[in-house]
């Protein structure tokens, strides 16, 4: 029997410089700070001590920037535009945290690709994706690049 299904995602040969995704939003919960300092063994007060980070310049607990950047990879695979034929993420480029993300925050991130180069001996082509991770206010918390590893179209 012959599988028809075709991953979502674009083949390396569909990317274009320019091209913008945008992601669904996603709220940032206590739970997700918990879990993610137990996760990674960070329990930093900033993180995990309401009465602590009350006194810090932020005047309340903050996300791991960590975590706001593994919900971001999250999101960008969650718009289906490398799923399926993503091969590797291969580097995170000139990334700058901006802005703390607080408990309550919903984040979104907003893609634009930068840069293709083939890669013929690999099945395919690197791509550079710029990413913005915005808050509910559209203020950008942190941005950078994703580079990836994308499949080329298969033979016929």
């Amino acid at each position: 029997m012959e599988n028809f299904t075709r991953s979502k995602g674009l083949y390396f040969e569909e990317f274009s410089v320019g091209q913008k995704f945008s992601s669904v939003g996603r709220t940032i919960t206590e739970h997700d700070i918990v879990t993610f300092a137990g996760l990674s063994g960070d329990f930093n007060q900033i993180h995990t001590d309401a009465e602590f980070s009350k006194e810090t310049i932020y005047g309340q607990r903050i996300a791991h920037g960590l975590l706001g950047l593994a919900i971001a990879t999250g999101l960008a695979m969650r718009t289906g535009f490398i799923e399926g034929t993503v091969l590797a993420f291969r580097e995170i480029d000139q990334w700058k945290f901006t802005k703390p993300i607080f408990i309550g925050d919903t984040i979104h991130v907003e893609l634009e690709v930068s840069e293709t180069k083939a890669m013929p001996r690999l099945g395919g082509g690197s791509v550079t994706i710029g990413v913005r991770v915005l808050n509910q206010h559209n203020e950008t918390v942190m941005k950078g690049n994703f580079v990836t590893l994308i499949a080329s179209k298969p033979a016929e």
